[in-house]
């Protein structure tokens, strides 16, 4: 028997919920399999249904809610050190910031359905100051639409799943050698484009002391302000003579410009 569907046989609802919270917490222990072959086993009979939706829905909301009051108390602080954990640093903040700033709370929704999302969603939400009720109601939704897809797809699917496990049990340890090496394969690849998007950064970097000796000098240059709107209510400090733009129409907002004008965009 595959060792995952003994350890949920095993140890019951308790496993899937502590899965699902640490998941949610930001450990990297995938919860989706486990949903899956919870779902199997609730199709046999073997876990029952409601229980489990209902520990995994507990587990979600208490995860999420422990991210919002981070992010509620420590701010943009909390959501730098999210990103910076990132595989995609360069695009951690600017897609779910503009996810947010599109949908708002309504993105809890389908946080979970995205992948870097469903981690940075709630501190977010509570770094946006959103009411604590309101938040509740939306990450619910979206932890009961999550967790009752993947346990609904356990049950449709219980055959296939069935019969996936076993191809793996008799694969032995070629199948864990064989996950675990496109694992490592594709952490490798995210690493070296962190490294590489790091490396340019450094080059075109200018520090904040050095930016303003210019301004005191009185030859600062361009400074182009391309923060989020959500962003900007978070902190609404801004460096003098900045010029506001979205990154979408930053061309538009820079075209007119001397084309040896140094230009110095800063950002979250």
């Amino acid at each position: 028997m595959n060792e995952l569907t003994g350890l949920v046989l095993k140890h019951g609802v308790g496993f899937v919920f502590l899965n699902v919270l640490l998941e949610q917490l930001g450990i990297p222990v995938p919860a989706v399999p486990t949903l899956l072959v919870a779902g199997a086993l609730a199709s046999d009979g073997k876990l029952p249904f409601g229980k489990l939706l209902a520990a995994v829905l507990v587990a979600t909301v208490a995860a999420d809610t422990v991210w919002f009051l981070l992010g509620r108390r420590y701010g943009q602080k909390i959501l730098k050190t999210l990103c910076k954990m990132s595989l995609s640093p360069d695009s951690c903040v600017r897609q779910t910031e503009g996810l947010f700033d599109t949908y708002g709370l309504a993105s809890l929704l389908f946080a979970k359905f995205v992948p870097g999302y469903s981690t940075v969603a709630p501190p977010l939400a509570g770094a946006a100051r959103a009411p604590l009720h309101r938040f509740l109601l939306f990450t619910a939704g979206g932890a009961l639409l999550w967790s009752g897809s993947a346990l609904a797809l356990g049950v449709l699917f219980h055959g296939a799943i069935e019969m996936a496990l076993s191809t793996l049990t008799s694969l032995g340890g070629g199948a864990l050698v064989l996950l675990g090496g496109a694992l490592l394969l594709y952490i490798a690849v995210k690493w070296m484009q962190r490294r590489r998007f790091y490396r340019v950064l450094r080059m075109a970097r200018i520090r904040a002391a050095d930016l303003r000796r210019l301004m005191d000098e009185g030859k600062a240059p361009v400074i182009v302000d391309v923060r989020s709107n959500n962003a900007r209510a978070r902190d609404p400090r801004r460096i003098p003579g900045a010029i506001v733009a979205d990154i979408l129409e930053l061309d538009d907002k820079v075209s007119h410009l001397l084309t040896d004008q140094e230009i110095v965009l800063y950002c979250t």
